[in-house]
């Protein structure tokens, strides 16, 4: 384990030492929190003028040219990741192969977002939108599956896979459903993109890791926000000398957020349970696959 990793969670290990009441309480207090903002708050429109993006130069014949080919690195990364999952020295860092799925999951949607999004760029508008948007909640929900799998319950982990991956892709539905039908509302949609990226880092606070390179999912997350704050930057710095926009920044780094995870699995190898009481302790799911 890196020196660097040590520390950061000789700092976080206090949280540990809490009773599991407390803990799964914290977990379950934010999530009701979250829920409760997505229904009750105000309901979120899509603005029009977020298709009006800064880069709109054509080359090649394709219109919105950078920002249709900057959707490349998605493909490269999410490619990248499938291919090491179907590697037999992907058996490293799983304690048994069925948790390979949600991180199968989390880089086909990276695949899926390059289509998605290029799709999107071509013609920006709400209907291709949904292309964009769903393909993200994919990898989400998997990341967050991935992160109940080696933090709290395996069996949970994989037993809540689909239910969260439909749950995000309904998100999008319904946004989708709602806007046609005169009621738009984004917030399901809104809470689906902010809660992972709530709730991942308060478990790694909370339960001890199966895995080593646990920290390392926060340089993920990290990069996620870079590049959210780069897409809100999409005009300002395209003004810079209009050589790139923000929004394509928000592509490339987005993308290598899915580098960082794939770079975590490769690195990472199985770690002794700290917590006997955790569902990971079962034999069959700690032989190695």
């Amino acid at each position: 384990m890196k020196r660097t990793e040590r520390w950061l969670m000789e700092k976080l290990a206090w949280a540990r030492h809490w009773s599991l009441r407390m803990r799964f309480g914290l977990i379950g207090a934010v999530t009701l929190a979250v829920l409760v903002a997505a229904l009750l708050l105000p309901p979120i429109v899509q603005v029009q003028k977020y298709h009006g993006f800064a880069d709109q130069r054509a080359c090649f014949g394709l219109p919105n040219c950078v920002n249709v080919l900057s959707n490349l690195p998605f493909f490269i990364f999410g490619g990248m990741g499938l291919c090491y999952l179907a590697s037999a020295v992907s058996s490293r860092a799983f304690a048994a192969p069925a948790e390979r799925l949600p991180y199968a999951a989390f880089f086909l949607g990276a695949v899926l977002i390059g289509l998605g999004s290029s799709y999107y760029h071509l013609a920006p508008d709400d209907g291709r939108l949904v292309f964009d948007r769903l393909p993200m909640t994919i990898s989400l929900m998997a990341i967050f599956s991935a992160a109940l799998i080696e933090r709290i319950s395996v069996k949970a982990g994989l037993y809540l896979l689909a239910p969260l991956l439909l749950l995000g892709a309904g998100s999008v539905i319904y946004w989708r459903w709602s806007e046609i039908n005169g009621m738009e509302n984004l917030n399901p949609y809104g809470a689906v993109q902010f809660y992972p990226i709530l709730s991942i880092p308060l478990m790694l606070l909370l339960f001890p890791a199966r895995y080593s390179r646990g920290a390392d999912i926060l340089g993920a997350i990290a990069l996620y926000a870079a590049a959210k704050l780069a897409e809100t930057l999409d005009h300002p710095l395209f003004a810079l000398g209009h050589i790139v926009s923000g929004h394509t920044l928000k592509h490339v780094v987005a993308a290598l957020a899915f580098y960082w995870v794939l770079r975590m699995l490769y690195r990472r190898r199985l770690v002794e349970a700290a917590e006997p009481d955790r569902e990971t302790s079962e034999p069959a799911l700690n032989a190695r696959g």
